[in-house]
């Protein structure tokens, strides 16, 4: 199946081959541009926006520094308000823990709230495994799924896809997932989004079972939040009468007032509105209101490890606005897809390596995903470095052996530096040799300075020029 990322080249060779599908490019170029500047101006109403995003910044830090206790006292909340926790070390535990979980049901399909966590593990391929059908209700979600396809934005997963391409998918695969699209269905937004409303409504009124992510988790009563725009999300929390929800430990946040913060920084900063149109919480379970039963599963997966790094474990700050997706000169021409994994962009590209480690050649090349322009890191809402990670990670995977001709030129030059001799004659011999030097590298470095120029070489060398000026002045003295 297309949905999954196993088996994609490393990001040079999947880039290479994005940047040569001018439609993909046009896509993505109108969206990330037009969802950018919609934020700005949402940032701009708010004289106190840097004090917002220093305040998320704290709140996050704090809580990471003390996840442990924080992840008990949300345990012990959620059970005291009737809900059931399970702990996942990784993937393959959540998988088993939720299959088992829907399989007590008794049930063969489940709605399903957009979910970066249970994308990440790879669970609608799980439930398939089992004989169980997931049913994406997220509008972009939906047509990623009824396309065969793959996500490739946090926040609009479809963004790859015109109103054309969508009408196409639509009216050519609806069927085959359950309700047909209208016959004479148009690319208007309207008329899509209406078919896509009538298509899931049976969905919504006949699954006893929804599966969710949630953007935070508040410690102190166990309360979860889910942020959206459609409302697809509130009929998949509230109508099924089993709720389970795979949320990562990282999006705990310690009280109600701390969750006041990302309320305000959270909407503005991913669909640049003030106020997300449906902002659904739940605490456990009540009589007459809402499932009947609820399952909470936290999910490690990576990032206790992550949280080990000082530097890396930033990372886990991210409340998954992707604004820094929609600043980045290097996704907005190589798409989603390069990146290999659900977390696209620059914070995939710092949060992936970390999650799934940099063994396979598709990790080790996402720190270099990057031209490190800062424009990620101005943009974040929770001030996540995102290029002091990437240069961190880059240093880690040379360290491994991840780039050894990178390794390799940095072990000659620290062994030159160490020879002050040899220096010396390199810099002689690199003068010496200036006019037979050529203006472009051969081999692999040919694509690197098809943009760039290699600098000239001096006359001279800084330590030749001084020795001849401090033996000029003492000549004259």
């Amino acid at each position: 199946m297309s949905g999954t990322f196993l088996g994609m080249p490393a990001f040079p060779e999947a880039a290479r081959e994005a940047v040569r599908n001018t439609t993909l490019r046009a896509n993505l170029r109108h969206a990330t541009h037009t969802i950018r500047d919609k934020r700005a101006k949402a940032v701009a109403e708010l004289d106190d926006w840097a004090e917002l995003r220093e305040a998320g910044k704290r709140i996050k830090d704090h809580t990471l520094r003390h996840l442990d206790r924080f992840l008990l006292q949300l345990e012990e909340s959620v059970v005291r308000a009737g809900g059931t926790v399970h702990w996942a070390a990784d993937a393959a535990e959540a998988n088993r823990i939720v299959t088992g979980l829907v399989k007590a049901t008794g049930e063969s399909e489940v709605v399903k709230v957009k979910s970066m966590a249970t994308q990440e593990i790879g669970l609608n391929e799980a439930l398939e495994a089992e004989g169980i059908a997931a049913y994406e209700t997220d509008l972009a979600e939906l047509i990623v799924q009824l396309g065969d396809d793959r996500p490739s934005h946090i926040l609009v997963p479809a963004i790859h896809r015109n109103r054309g391409e969508i009408r196409d998918i639509f009216r050519s695969e609806m069927a085959r997932w359950g309700r047909p699209a209208p016959e004479n269905l148009t690319d208007s937004p309207a008329e899509l989004a209406e078919a896509a409303r009538l298509h899931l409504r049976e969905k919504f009124l006949r699954a006893k079972v929804g599966i969710s992510g949630a953007n935070f988790m508040v410690a102190e009563t166990g309360t979860l939040v889910v942020v959206e725009s459609e409302g697809n999300g509130r009929m998949c929390l509230t109508l099924p009468e089993t709720l389970i929800s795979v949320v990562g430990i990282e999006k705990t946040v310690p009280t109600w007032r701390d969750l006041e913060v990302f309320l305000q920084t959270l909407p503005r900063s991913s669909t640049a509105e003030r106020m997300n149109p449906y902002t659904s919480m739940w605490t456990g379970t009540t009589d007459g209101d809402g499932p009947r039963t609820f399952h909470l599963v936290l999910l490690d997966n990576g990032r206790t490890d992550t949280l080990a790094d000082e530097v890396g474990r930033q990372a886990l700050r991210c409340i998954r606005c992707s604004a820094c997706l929609n600043v980045c000169p290097v996704y907005e021409r190589a798409g989603g897809h390069a990146y290999g994994s659900v977390y696209p962009g620059p914070i995939g590209a710092i949060l992936t390596p970390q999650l799934r480690g940099t063994a396979s050649e598709i990790d080790a090349s996402l720190p270099y995903a990057s031209s490190l322009c800062g424009a990620c890191y101005d943009v974040c809402p929770v001030a996540i470095d995102i290029p002091e990670v990437l240069v961190h990670l880059r240093e880690k995977v040379a360290d491994g052996g991840g780039h050894r001709l990178e390794k390799a030129a940095m072990g000659a030059a620290a062994w030159a530096f160490d020879h002050p001799g040899v220096y010396a004659a390199g810099q002689r011999l690199a003068s010496l040799t200036r006019g037979l030097h050529p203006s472009r590298l051969p081999g692999p470095g040919r694509a690197w300075t098809d943009s760039r120029d290699l600098p000239e070489v001096p006359a001279e060398s800084f330590r030749a020029w001084w020795k001849r000026e401090h033996e000029r002045k003492e000549g004259s003295a």
